[in-house]
């Protein structure tokens, strides 16, 4: 059974679409076209720690929401999948931060990790940019009680962002241990 496309879904379609294409827009421009502030703030070199807590705090409650909807603990699930959504927001909000004081990172390591490294770092920003929609529109499908088109959505949405949780987790700690001079 699928569910028709309504007017009230084309509207949040391009909702979703015009807030994710000016977030993603705006991420490209703040890492790769603005300057880095001039500004020092001791507290910015505590952001990519943090940041990757909010990733593997973002991972594991989309594993558990993925276990509670799977063992029928609806409620279960909604609080891990809303959970997950604000932790992933907070990253991003870390990771806005971090980048609007430093600026871009270069990595420093060389040899197979350097390859590991951007091998995981650019599948990691692909796939990044259809996760902005993705959630967005698996979250509003569930609040809209749309539960087939939520579910389809979820099968891909899942496995993206558990994948960019986890890859950002893995990116900060190749930063963290083999980006010294």
């Amino acid at each position: 059974m699928s569910e028709k496309i309504t007017n009230s879904s084309k509207k949040a379609y391009s909702v979703i679409g015009l807030i994710s294409s000016v977030t993603i827009g705006f991420l490209v421009w703040l890492i790769y076209f603005k300057t880095p502030s001039t500004i020092t703030v001791s507290w910015v070199s505590k952001l990519p720690s943090l940041n990757a807590l909010f990733n593997s705090i973002s991972f594991v409650l989309l594993l558990l929401g993925y276990y509670f909807i799977k063992t029928g603990r609806k409620s279960a699930h909604i609080k891990c999948m809303l959970s997950a959504t604000l932790s992933s927001a907070l990253f991003l909000i870390g990771y806005i931060l971090y980048h609007y004081f430093h600026g871009d990172t270069k990595f420093l390591g060389q040899g197979s990790i350097r390859i590991t490294y951007f091998t995981i770092l650019i599948s990691h920003i692909i796939l990044s940019i259809p996760l902005v929609p993705l959630v967005f529109t698996t979250l509003w499908h569930a609040f809209k009680g749309n539960f087939v088109s939520h579910k389809k959505f979820a099968r891909i949405t899942f496995p993206i962002w558990i994948y960019i949780s986890i890859t950002g987790v893995l990116i900060f700690l190749i930063l963290n241990n083999f980006n010294k001079v």
